[in-house]
Protein backbone atom coordinates (compact mmCIF):
# COMPACT_ATOMS: atom_id res chain seq x y z
CA UNK A 1 0.00 0.00 0.00
CA UNK A 2 1.55 3.19 -0.99
CA UNK A 3 1.54 6.61 0.92
CA UNK A 4 -1.24 7.97 -0.50
CA UNK A 5 -3.23 5.18 0.12
CA UNK A 6 -2.37 4.94 4.08
CA UNK A 7 -3.56 8.29 4.07
CA UNK A 8 -6.59 7.84 1.65
CA UNK A 9 -7.87 5.09 4.36
CA UNK A 10 -7.20 7.11 7.32
CA UNK A 11 -8.81 10.27 6.06
CA UNK A 12 -11.80 7.32 5.34
CA UNK A 13 -12.15 5.37 8.85
CA UNK A 14 -12.11 9.29 10.47
CA UNK A 15 -14.35 10.96 8.45
CA UNK A 16 -17.05 8.07 8.84
CA UNK A 17 -17.45 9.34 12.67
CA UNK A 18 -20.01 11.87 13.44
CA UNK A 19 -18.66 15.88 12.96
CA UNK A 20 -15.15 15.14 12.41
CA UNK A 21 -12.81 18.05 10.58
CA UNK A 22 -9.85 17.31 8.79
CA UNK A 23 -7.13 20.31 10.02
CA UNK A 24 -3.67 20.23 10.35
CA UNK A 25 -2.01 21.01 13.97
CA UNK A 26 0.12 23.87 14.93
CA UNK A 27 2.15 25.01 11.80
CA UNK A 28 2.33 21.81 10.16
CA UNK A 29 0.64 20.73 6.78
CA UNK A 30 0.26 17.21 7.65
CA UNK A 31 -3.56 15.87 8.05
CA UNK A 32 -4.82 15.75 11.76
CA UNK A 33 -8.65 14.97 12.59
CA UNK A 34 -10.54 16.43 15.00
CA UNK A 35 -13.72 16.42 17.24
CA UNK A 36 -14.95 19.37 18.21
CA UNK A 37 -11.68 20.86 17.71
CA UNK A 38 -9.79 18.39 20.09
CA UNK A 39 -7.34 16.15 18.17
CA UNK A 40 -7.72 12.57 18.13
CA UNK A 41 -5.75 11.46 14.98
CA UNK A 42 -2.58 13.82 13.91
CA UNK A 43 -0.16 12.24 10.68
CA UNK A 44 3.65 13.42 10.66
CA UNK A 45 4.76 15.58 8.50
CA UNK A 46 7.05 12.86 6.53
CA UNK A 47 3.62 10.71 6.23
CA UNK A 48 5.71 7.92 7.90
CA UNK A 49 3.42 7.67 11.45
CA UNK A 50 0.37 8.65 12.97
CA UNK A 51 -0.51 9.02 16.58
CA UNK A 52 -3.85 8.60 17.88
CA UNK A 53 -4.85 8.51 21.62
CA UNK A 54 -5.54 5.33 23.83
CA UNK A 55 -7.16 3.67 27.10
CA UNK A 56 -4.75 3.18 29.63
CA UNK A 57 -2.58 -0.07 29.55
CA UNK A 58 -2.78 0.15 25.14
CA UNK A 59 -0.06 2.05 24.34
CA UNK A 60 2.07 -0.71 26.60
CA UNK A 61 0.55 -3.81 25.10
CA UNK A 62 0.67 -2.64 21.65
CA UNK A 63 4.40 -1.60 21.63
CA UNK A 64 5.23 -4.75 23.49
CA UNK A 65 3.55 -6.92 21.05
CA UNK A 66 4.57 -4.97 17.83
CA UNK A 67 7.49 -2.77 18.17
CA UNK A 68 7.69 -2.90 14.70
CA UNK A 69 4.34 -1.20 14.34
CA UNK A 70 3.65 0.89 17.31
CA UNK A 71 5.88 3.13 19.29
CA UNK A 72 5.50 5.59 22.05
CA UNK A 73 5.22 9.24 20.51
CA UNK A 74 7.67 12.11 21.75
CA UNK A 75 5.71 14.34 24.06
CA UNK A 76 2.12 12.85 23.83
CA UNK A 77 3.79 9.28 24.60
CA UNK A 78 3.37 10.15 28.55
CA UNK A 79 -0.17 11.22 27.85
CA UNK A 80 -0.98 7.22 26.95
CA UNK A 81 -1.02 8.49 22.84
CA UNK A 82 0.37 5.60 20.69
CA UNK A 83 2.44 6.04 17.61
CA UNK A 84 1.94 4.16 14.49
CA UNK A 85 4.18 3.05 11.67
CA UNK A 86 2.48 3.90 8.57
CA UNK A 87 5.63 2.56 6.66
CA UNK A 88 5.33 -1.31 7.71
CA UNK A 89 1.91 -3.39 6.88
CA UNK A 90 -1.06 -2.89 9.01
CA UNK A 91 -3.92 -4.85 9.47
CA UNK A 92 -6.80 -2.12 8.58
CA UNK A 93 -9.50 -3.70 10.63
CA UNK A 94 -7.21 -3.49 14.03
CA UNK A 95 -6.35 0.16 13.22
CA UNK A 96 -9.90 0.87 12.46
CA UNK A 97 -10.76 -0.20 16.03
CA UNK A 98 -7.94 1.66 17.28
CA UNK A 99 -8.41 5.05 15.44
CA UNK A 100 -12.50 4.65 16.58
CA UNK A 101 -11.17 4.16 20.98
CA UNK A 102 -9.29 7.03 19.97
CA UNK A 103 -12.29 8.95 18.64
CA UNK A 104 -14.30 7.46 21.91
CA UNK A 105 -11.99 8.79 24.15
CA UNK A 106 -11.60 12.37 22.68
CA UNK A 107 -15.94 13.14 21.56
CA UNK A 108 -18.62 14.48 23.84
CA UNK A 109 -20.90 11.65 24.89
CA UNK A 110 -23.43 12.83 22.67
CA UNK A 111 -21.27 11.79 19.64
CA UNK A 112 -20.17 8.75 20.87
CA UNK A 113 -23.92 7.56 21.51
CA UNK A 114 -24.59 8.63 17.58
CA UNK A 115 -21.82 5.98 16.54
CA UNK A 116 -23.24 3.74 18.71
CA UNK A 117 -26.92 4.11 17.49
CA UNK A 118 -25.39 3.38 13.82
Amino acid sequence: MNDSDVHARIREICSSFPEVTEKPFGGHTAPSYRVRDKLFVMTSEDGLSMTFKAAPGVQEALVKEAPERFFVPKYVGSKGWVGARLDVDHDWDEMAELIEDSYRLIAPKRLVKLLDDR
